[in-house]
């Protein structure tokens, strides 16, 4: 045989062997294979519609898949397993994986396809879908409330625990589903709710859900028990939330608890669903998910209604067990915080009192009264902080080598840069003239303080702020919070403006309560209000963007917090005993031959004070920051009301009612 006749024939034989093993694997594993993928695929992204089906409809199929799953209110991650393949037949698992709430639920079913012509069509069951998932039962989840965490005042007195409401919503196992949006509607008109907003959610709930509107200490006139159900599907529950022991308790620092917003189920990663609780505003916000723990979750299967008055049975498919929320403890005395937001009852304009135990730094009250209309003005406000800035000013021109004794001049008026500077209303024409600084400060004489511009440099005030607790970091407070601002550096008016507490210089009650309790402390206060903020920072939950946006001179609003502050400099030096002492010294005289006599008749320990009017807008005459600061033994405190007058006039009086109750 020739070369060329064998080569021929080694050819026609590979062939012949490559031919035979294509016929032997092309058993349809490839495609079989193809196919469940697609069917995972499919089901993960809720729709087989354009599948190849037996058993059922495609469209029907289609139908079904999203009738079982809408009540999770999620899409699964859904991957085929292997394949096996017996003639026509394929069979395999679908492993499933959901994450329902803080919960993943994660089951296998099994499929089966069979080639039909070219193609493998599924044969379709309920069973595919969840194992023992008959027909006409559809899917839902029941959330197992979590306990949520307490807040604890001082002495760990309980603030926030659970406490008897009334829950009241739509139950939608009692409302004929064509009814369920009017429904919705006639209870966000009783409750006072957004009508569209109410329907979206008691939409979006599943058929089995208690979509909640309000949540009432007790029945009032407008909202009682009988109009709620006079609303088909209308339920009122009783149950226990959450709460502080009033409505308005620490509102605006402790924030509030209820159902999550269609915001912030969008902005919790999954955290959160329809129906569930959550905190909104202040501590209950910034620490939730510490103090929501997590939930519980069952997935329930319910058969649908045939016939009217029948009882569906259900089964539970996953069950998960609720983690309790931990408790956040807080510096707060329950005593003093009720005592100043009834101080604060009846201020219009907006208004806060924030006291301090100088000796540990805690916040024991921090009250923005009803003005504030809901804002934190105590924690976060930014104001101009007027006279009661002449503690720093003070602190400056000790360290430049004056005293209390010090002769410093006190004229009627004072011009600079063509800005004409004068003192408050009614000043004594008696401490005109060269005067002692402790005079010049009880009365608080802005020309005199004006007149010390040029020995007392802009960063000097800046650094004598720092080294009273002011305009630096509060490591250990654990809210948000504006701590002070002072610029370091200004010329002409603007330092002139700010050696009276104006021009560029913004303080918080907050921060005006720190100051004073530095002058008591003998030392830097840092204040403190949650106790256990390092352990529940890995905890806290997503923030809101503006969660610290704070309102500035102008209404505006600026992103801050305690912990964006910049850090008092290494240079800076704390204040001393011996400079707090003289700082004592000038607060007491305030009360002793100033305008805060009224304060003496405070019992106990004596009271040392500084009064601060600030003016601001562009009026004729200008409107005015009502401030004042004291320190009475162990207690620092300051009172603000924005538009408020006269500090000695309109802040005094609610200083020493204050301080009087507290005894």
């Amino acid at each position: 045989m020739g070369k060329l006749q064998k080569h021929r024939l080694v050819l026609g034989l590979v062939t012949l062997v490559m031919a035979g093993s294509l016929t032997a694997c092309d058993d349809g594993r490839a495609g079989a294979e193809g196919a469940a993928k697609q069917l995972a695929s499919s089901l993960a992204a809720l729709d087989v519609g354009q599948l190849a089906v037996e058993g059922k409809d495609a469209a029907a199929a289609n139908d079904q898949l999203k009738a079982v799953f809408e009540g999770l209110g999620a899409k699964p991650a859904v991957e085929s397993g292997d394949v096996k393949l017996d003639g026509d037949t394929a069979t395999f698992p679908l492993n499933y994986s959901w994450n329902i709430g803080s919960a993943k639920w994660e089951y296998s079913s099994e499929a089966t396809l069979k080639k039909a012509g070219d193609k493998w069509a599924v044969q379709w069951t309920p069973a595919l879908l969840a194992p023992e998932l008959s027909e006409g039962e559809n899917l839902s989840v029941k959330t197992v409330p979590a306990q949520r965490g307490q807040i604890l005042g001082a002495g760990d007195a309980p603030i926030v625990e659970d406490r008897p409401v009334f829950r009241v919503g739509i139950d939608k196992t009692k409302v004929p589903a064509e009814q369920a949006d009017a429904s919705a509607r006639a209870m966000a008109a009783l409750l006072g709710l957004d009508p569209e907003e109410y329907a979206k959610q008691v939409a979006a709930s599943g058929p089995q859900a208690f979509v909640e509107g309000l949540v009432l200490r007790a029945y009032t006139a407008d909202i009682t028990e009988a109009k709620i159900e006079a609303i088909p599907g209308g339920s009122s529950i009783l149950d226990s939330m959450a709460l502080a022991p009033t409505r308005t308790f620490a509102r605006a620092l402790l924030g509030s608890v209820g159902q999550a917003s269609a915001e912030q189920i969008e902005n919790s990663n999954g955290a959160l669903r329809a129906g569930d609780t959550t905190g909104t505003g202040g501590l209950q916000q910034k620490y939730d998910s510490l103090l929501r723990g997590k939930d519980g979750v069952e997935v329930l299967a319910t058969p649908e209604v045939k016939s009217e008055g029948e009882t569906p049975g259900t089964k539970v498919f996953f069950s998960s067990l609720p983690s309790p929320g931990t408790t956040l403890k807080t510096t707060l005395d329950l005593k003093l915080q009720q005592l100043a937001e009834e101080t604060l009852a009846g201020v219009g304009p907006a208004s806060a009192i924030v006291a301090l135990k100088p000796s540990t730094g805690a916040v024991l009250a921090a009250a923005s009264g009803p003005g504030s209309n809901g804002y934190n003005t105590a924690l976060l406000g930014q104001y101009a902080p007027g006279s009661t800035f002449k503690i720093v000013d003070s602190l400056a021109m000790f360290r430049n080598g004056a005293t209390p004794d010090s002769k410093v001049e006190c004229p009627s008026t004072l011009t600079v840069d063509g800005r004409t500077f004068k003192n408050a209303e009614g000043y004594p024409e008696s401490s005109l003239g060269s005067v002692a600084l402790r005079d010049a400060f009880a009365h608080s004489c802005n020309t005199a303080f004006i007149n010390a511009r040029d020995a007392v440099s802009q960063d000097q005030l800046e650094s004598a702020a720092q080294a009273l607790g002011v305009a630096v970091e509060a490591p250990k407070l654990g809210a948000d919070a504006f701590l002070g601002s002072v610029p370091g550096a200004a010329e002409g008016t603007e330092h002139a403006a700010s050696m009276i507490g104006q021009g560029k210089v913004l303080f918080s009650p907050l921060s005006a309560a720190v100051m004073a309790a530095s002058v008591a402390n003998g030392a830097p206060v840092s204040p403190q209000l949650v106790l256990n903020a390092d352990a529940a920072q890995s905890s806290e939950a997503t923030q809101n963007p503006s969660a610290g946006a704070t309102p500035t001179e102008s209404g505006s609003a600026s992103p801050s917090s305690a912990s964006a502050l910049p850090a008092s400099p290494a240079s800076t030096k704390p204040i001393t005993k011996e400079e707090a002492a003289s700082l004592a010294d000038m607060m007491r005289a305030v009360v002793t031959s100033g305008h805060a006599g009224f304060l003496a008749e405070v019992p106990g320990t004596p009271v040392g004070a500084k009064t601060g009017t600030a003016e601001f807008g562009n009026d004729n005459p200008p409107k005015t920051h009502a401030w004042i600061v004291a320190t009475h033994g162990d207690l620092a405190v300051a009172v603000f009301v924005e538009e408020g007058g006269l500090g000695a006039t309109t802040s005094g009086p609610l200083l020493k009612k204050f301080l009087t109750a507290a005894g």
